[in-house]
């Protein structure tokens, strides 16, 4: 699937939001996108569910959000959602108000 936005474009556009990536969050990052064989829409989402829950690059929540997404093979951000609803994470943050999440695919 073809997703409009690289994995490098968006830790770029996270850079010029101000949310600075250490080099060492960066491989990091890059190392689960290889460990998962994931494509870069499903890193982005794992990414930004990251920043959004945790408020901050924690790579092992990271991690296990791109494993557990990777491993059931989700071919849209709404079966995304469904699978991390499952497992108790809601695209609702903790006022009720929707999280945002514009990653895009094709």
């Amino acid at each position: 699937m073809a997703q409009s936005k690289s994995l490098g474009y968006f830790i770029e556009d996270l850079w010029t939001k101000g949310f600075r990536l250490t080099d060492k969050d960066i491989h990091f990052i890059y190392l689960g996108k290889h460990y998962t064989k994931s494509e870069d829409w499903l890193v982005i989402l794992a990414l930004k569910i990251t920043l959004q829950f945790q408020f901050r690059f924690v790579g092992s929540f990271f991690l296990g959000v791109l494993e557990y997404l990777s491993e059931n093979q989700p071919t849209s951000r709404k079966e995304v959602w469904q699978l991390l609803e499952q497992k108790g994470i809601s695209k609702y943050n903790f006022n009720g108000h929707r999280l945002n999440s514009n990653v895009t695919k094709s």
